[in-house]
């Protein structure tokens, strides 16, 4: 029987949403899912939905809650963690907008730049924990996270426990699915991509016809701009969810129905994917909101009422949506676990691994994003050829991951310092330690551990 811990399960959101993933799977039936949260309260919420979805659809599953972690992961085989500390969106606000009273202009701040740094330097030490403990009792377990700064989470992971099989998943890769067919007027069972780069920081690398093998990356360059420029941004998304008074759900791999929304402003939201695209030629997989956020040029080039419509939307859609089971597959967990058990063989489009020479030119130890082989020894990334712009914007974010993950398991407040100042998105540097101490103090007591 196999035994699937969730960590984080308390959130609605995710709880409901990776249980109904679960239940869509036959290789899972019978399983025993344990249910993790610091908040036992809201852990015992999502199982009252769980056990009434499996009593009313009788599905074969045991489910359970579980406080003591420790006790939980006892024979689990595999564990998935989405967690936050803290009010999320007042520490992401501080994240965002104390750095630019300091001068630093960065365009979103939750995973790269000032505000990812930050953010990881409140994320990871619990997820450092929890990760102890899987490898205390758990050790052969194979552990997803969902949790952001992606890239800094698992690189820091992999450089505290380099025997742990750690995987970071991300549905971004979903604007592909969701966009590409539409584009290319192609069923999305006749085009092969493939995608890499860092997480929120990935690019299209190449795509095909499967019928016909021709490359159809000019025709995604040639058809780009009819079809992104008239897209519906967040701006758009916003203001139809304030006169309809019903929110869309932006997350997973569904498509999404936009139709009704017909007043579009050209590039909306997408402005610096439209620069990347033109000057570079690729096509990144996730919206300026984050990919500027890696990028020292990306304020000049964003555009920042899209961001911050993103931003409301975002938090609104949190703060009113009451997510319930269906079994409807949402993310890419499910079938990883189904591939390793069944030593299936087959690519999945995006993990998150650390390098070991799959992009080429990038250090081993970074976390990146590639597609990779899913068997019953798990996952094993693909090597990807990048062109040299790409790469070199990749490059920049070396010294940052580095001295983030240094920062973190050294607890130093002066490695934070130094993690700011060989940032790209940094362009002062005597308020640096002076922003660092402000920073420690209003998110006590997160960072108190930085000393």
């Amino acid at each position: 029987m196999t035994k699937i811990v969730l960590v984080g399960a308390g959130s609605l959101q995710f709880g409901t949403g990776m249980l109904g993933d679960i239940f869509t799977s036959s290789v899972l039936k019978g399983a025993e899912i344990v249910l993790n949260d610091i908040n036992e309260a809201a852990a015992l919420r999502t199982l009252k939905a769980a056990q009434d979805f499996v009593a009313d659809n009788n599905l074969d599953f045991t489910i359970s809650v579980d406080s003591d972690l420790r006790n939980g992961l006892k024979d689990a085989d595999f564990v998935v963690i989405s967690i936050e500390v803290g009010d999320r969106f007042a520490l992401w606000d501080m994240d965002w907008r104390i750095p630019q009273q300091y001068g630093i202009g960065q365009v979103y701040g939750e995973n790269g730049g000032p505000g990812g740094l930050f953010h990881s330097l409140r994320i990871i030490p619990p997820i450092l924990e929890i990760c102890q403990k899987v490898a205390d009792v758990a050790p052969n377990a194979t552990v997803f996270n969902y949790s952001n700064p992606m890239s800094r989470i698992c690189t820091t992971v992999h450089r505290k426990f380099p025997d742990l099989k750690f995987i970071g998943m991300c549905h971004e890769i979903a604007s592909l699915e969701r966009h590409l067919p539409p584009m290319l007027e192609q069923p999305r069972a006749n085009i092969k991509y493939r995608a890499a780069g860092l997480n929120h920081f990935s690019v299209l690398t190449d795509v095909t016809y499967v019928d016909t093998g021709a490359d159809a990356y000019p025709d995604v360059r040639a058809r780009s701009e009819d079809y992104f420029s008239q897209m519906p941004g967040y701006s758009e998304i916003l203001a139809a969810s304030r006169k309809t008074g019903k929110a869309v759900d932006t997350e997973g791999w569904m498509d999404i129905d936009l139709s009704n929304i017909t007043d579009v402003r050209p590039w909306s939201d997408r402005w610096l994917f439209r620069d990347i695209l033109e000057r570079f030629g690729y096509l990144p997989i996730t919206y300026d909101s984050h990919f500027g956020e890696y990028i020292q040029w990306a304020h000049d080039a964003s555009d920042h009422r899209g961001i911050l419509d993103f931003y409301t939307y975002y938090r609104n859609y949190l703060g009113k949506v009451t997510p319930t089971i269906k079994t409807e597959l949402h993310e890419r967990v499910v079938p990883i676990i189904d591939g390793i058990l069944t030593n299936s063989g087959y690519e999945e489009a995006a993990v998150n691994i650390p390098n070991k020479g799959y992009i080429k030119d990038l250090p081993d130890w970074i976390a990146v994003e590639v597609p990779a082989i899913v068997t019953a020894n798990g996952v094993a990334g693909i090597k990807m050829n990048l062109p040299h712009g790409i790469k070199g914007l990749l490059t920049n974010q070396i010294g940052i991951h580095d001295m983030t993950a240094e920062a973190i398991l050294h607890k130093s407040r002066d490695l934070v310092v130094q993690a700011l100042l060989v940032d790209p998105i940094v362009t002062i540097s005597k308020g640096i330690p002076e922003l660092v101490d402000n920073m420690i103090a209003e998110q006590s007591p997160w960072l108190d551990y930085l000393k």
